[in-house]
């Protein structure tokens, strides 16, 4: 069954229409690649899932312990507590606060303890705040960024905003992972630790992972599936191999045949 099922998705802004008619299913502990040239509707697909966008028609289906449920005019907030996170293809930390405290932020969503207790900094208080406090180190232990704990976000190196990005998504314990061109701005070396850590997340929490990328190299190596987008509309859908031999695809997003294997 699909964790994830979009059915007919369209997205207009007045004349313009960034997405158009997509159907997409993603199963659980898949992970999943949305490639396309720029300005093809990627994170405006994005941004529809995550309700920062409510669609002009169609409907999303997330499978929660709850059962199957849409998605469809619910809050940005809403959608994270149903367990699905993400990152942004521009930084959005709170770049003015600690590292620790950018995750220690996401963590607070499932706090055990009321207003209250907040204010008197009660025993449950201090009880919940440690473990937030411990779990956000073991996650940033996990990013390569538990060294760096009390440096301010935004004085970190590119690469390493990137990976808290990730960390404080994980930090809302999502079974959604949606990541926004996450190697966006990275040199070689930097983009292969990076696809060992997608995969490396994916395992060790049981993610299902949706993600959208420019690099080819890294989309073809770590995705089990792909859908291709081109002026908002799924123009192809299959298996790495399938998808880099499709002419339809080599057409929209190379403008050409590709002759080198290597070049994906």
């Amino acid at each position: 069954m699909a964790v994830l099922t979009i059915n007919k998705l369209t997205k207009s802004f007045g004349g313009l229409t960034a997405v158009f008619d997509a159907n997409i299913e993603i199963f659980s502990n898949e992970l999943v690649g949305i490639i396309g040239p720029n300005g093809s509707g990627k994170t405006t697909l994005f941004n529809l899932i995550t309700g920062v966008y409510v669609p002009t028609f169609g409907d999303i289906t997330f499978k929660t312990k709850n059962g199957k449920q849409k998605l469809r005019g619910l809050k940005p907030y809403d959608i994270c507590k149903k367990g699905i996170a993400r990152t942004f293809q521009n930084i959005r930390l709170f770049k003015d606060l600690t590292v620790l405290d950018n995750v220690r932020i996401a963590m607070h969503k499932d706090v055990g303890y009321g207003i209250f207790t907040s204010i008197i900094h009660g025993r449950q208080f201090n009880i919940e705040e440690q473990r937030i406090e411990a779990e956000s180190i073991e996650l940033l232990k996990l990013l390569g960024l538990d060294g760096k704990r009390d440096e301010i976000a935004g004085s970190l190196p590119y690469g390493e905003q990137r990976h808290l990005e990730i960390a404080r998504a994980l930090a809302t314990k999502p079974s959604v992972l949606l990541l926004d061109e996450p190697a966006a701005g990275m040199n070689p070396v930097e983009t292969d630790e990076l696809s060992a850590l997608v995969c490396n997340i994916k395992e060790r929490f049981n993610l299902t992972i949706l993600l959208i990328e420019h690099d080819m190299s890294l989309v073809m190596r770590i995705c089990e599936r792909i859908y291709v987008l081109d002026y908002g509309k799924i123009i192809a859908k299959g298996t790495p191999s399938q998808i880099k031999s499709d002419k339809r695809v080599i057409a929209a997003y190379l403008g050409e045949e590709l002759t080198d294997d290597r070049e994906w």
